[in-house]
């Protein structure tokens, strides 16, 4: 099904450098890149998404499948790459799933991957498949609210500040709600990227917290052992959200992939 990107909410910052459009987690929206926006800007043209159905983005006509997602975020790539049409991605969870079905689906939209505490889809398993499919239903019955007050705490990991636990709970209670949260649930639900990550070209960074107790440091080393030209890094003291619980130490590998990848000056 085709989106229409005049619905998404964006968020941008930084006015020159290469396009870094990033691409949050399923129960979460373009607030989780604000460390990334406040500190990469100053290299890059950062664009964050509210993914159809969240936040501020208006809600899809029909249920969205991967490739929806995917073909959504290079409408983006289209209309904010600049002359060369191409951008560096940067995925987290839910988001990198999406980000690596782009780079397989549209090679020539994207010139750099960042692949964060992510996984090759829900659909590896059929109990996680099913354990996904429930999550509208959940949503559906608590709320947002509750939805999240339950959720969020597992995002980051035990010693993590209790400002940032509010700050991903209040982010994820402003986010979800259906039929958005369910279209992208079913979509991680029914994907397995396996058999397709071994053709993506785009340099890739796949990083992973070392305390992600969600997707785990065994997705993530998945993903980089079969990509060809793929570089694993562990963040020490991360939980599944790395980007927000360790900002610094992220953004900070973030550059030097963009430096080889995007030839950004140091």
């Amino acid at each position: 099904m085709t989106y229409d990107i005049a619905g998404l909410h964006l968020e941008k910052a930084g006015d020159t450098g290469p396009l870094l459009l990033c691409l949050h987690g399923i129960g979460s929206s373009s607030a989780a890149f604000a460390p990334q926006l406040a500190e990469l800007s100053a290299r890059t043209r950062i664009l964050a998404w509210d993914a159809p159905g969240y936040a501020k983005s208006a809600d899809p006509e029909g249920p969205l499948d991967l490739d929806d997602y995917a073909d959504t975020a290079a409408a983006l790539i289209r209309r904010h790459g600049g002359t060369g049409g191409i951008a560096q991605v940067l995925g987290v969870s839910w988001g990198g799933v999406i980000a690596l079905r782009l780079a397989a689906r549209h090679p020539g939209l994207v010139s750099g991957l960042v692949v964060a505490d992510s996984s090759r889809g829900s659909g590896t398993d059929l109990r996680r498949a099913a354990a996904m499919r429930r999550r509208a239903t959940e949503l559906a019955e608590l709320g947002p609210r509750a939805f999240a007050e339950a959720r969020a705490p597992r995002l980051v990991s035990e010693a993590a500040p209790s400002e940032l636990v509010r700050r991903v709970t209040d982010t994820m209670a402003a986010a979800v709600r259906n039929p958005g949260y369910g279209y992208a649930a079913e979509s991680m639900a029914a994907t397995d990227l396996g058999p397709e990550l071994a053709s993506i070209t785009a340099p890739t960074l796949v990083l992973c917290g070392d305390r992600d107790k969600v997707t785990g440091i065994e997705a993530s080393q998945s993903i980089a052992g079969t990509i060809h030209k793929s570089a694993f890094v562990v963040l020490d003291g991360a939980g599944h959200l790395a980007n927000q619980e360790r900002p610094q130490a992220f953004n900070a590998w973030v550059l030097s992939h963009l430096r080889i990848t995007a030839r950004i000056p140091e």
